[in-house]
């Protein structure tokens, strides 16, 4: 049974910035408004931020990590290549994060998102609501099933189309590890082409996004298994008298 006692607090490493890009990129239209307009300023952690919320199993519904029936009609499943997302949440130690809150969301098959300000043609599928959630046990490790995400064309300029992706998001034990991310698909031609992917230069960062087919995984005659790990910040180490930085 999980426990929901509040895991042990402390200070986290700086995010790492030289991995992420640059808040102001041109080629992806919404950085312009976004971005900062003055020079980012280093604070260390407040106690807001590395205390944070504690999620339990109890919380979730049966179907929650079941993207494929979770708002079908009885009988009833999404339509599109099944597949099985699986892997391990942990922190920058290399530790499994339990109890850890992952809630996704993604367009159907075809590409088209079930919302109300949606503009894309493609067909809606009545069993599909796009939307689930899990938490990782004890070592870290989570699991949902879904259908593969078509890809989509997007206004960002004259002809540009996202490759197929499931958005993630992450409660960690504390607010400093909340984490927004998308997961996409080995082998996918359109990645190249993404500019959302492509104001991210360093190349080991952007394959870190790309979840490889896990064949060992894949249940024969049901569902493809895709295979994609996250890490989030991790504590620093603990201070010491003739270390006072803490690393």
């Amino acid at each position: 049974m999980k426990s929901n006692q509040k895991p042990v607090s402390g200070s986290y490493f700086p995010r790492d910035r030289v991995r992420q890009p640059d808040a102001y990129t041109p080629c992806y239209k919404t950085s312009v408004v976004r971005s900062p307009h003055k020079a980012l300023i280093s604070m260390n952690n407040t106690l807001s931020e590395i205390t944070g919320p504690v999620f339990g199993h109890s919380m979730l519904g049966d179907l929650d990590n079941d993207m494929m029936t979770n708002y079908a009609a009885p009988g009833e499943t999404a339509i599109g290549q099944r597949i099985i997302v699986h892997g391990r949440v942990l922190d920058e130690n290399g530790n499994g994060v339990p109890d850890c809150l992952l809630e996704v969301w993604q367009a159907n098959s075809g590409g088209r998102y079930r919302h109300a300000k949606e503009t894309y043609v493609a067909a809606l599928d009545a069993n599909f609501g796009g939307c689930g959630r899990c938490i990782t046990d004890d070592n870290g490790y989570y699991i949902f099933r879904t259908i593969k995400p078509g890809a989509y064309p997007w206004p960002n300029g004259p002809n540009d189309w996202r490759p197929a992706h499931i958005h993630f998001s992450l409660f960690g034990h504390a607010f400093a590890q909340r984490l927004i991310t998308q997961m996409y698909f080995e082998g996918d031609p359109m990645i190249p082409h993404c500019p959302i992917l492509r104001t991210i230069t360093d190349q080991n960062a952007i394959n870190d996004l790309i979840a490889p087919i896990d064949l060992a995984n894949t249940i024969p005659m049901d569902a493809r298994a895709y295979k994609f790990d996250i890490v989030l910040r991790g504590r620093r180490s603990t201070m010491f008298e003739n270390r006072m930085e803490g690393n």
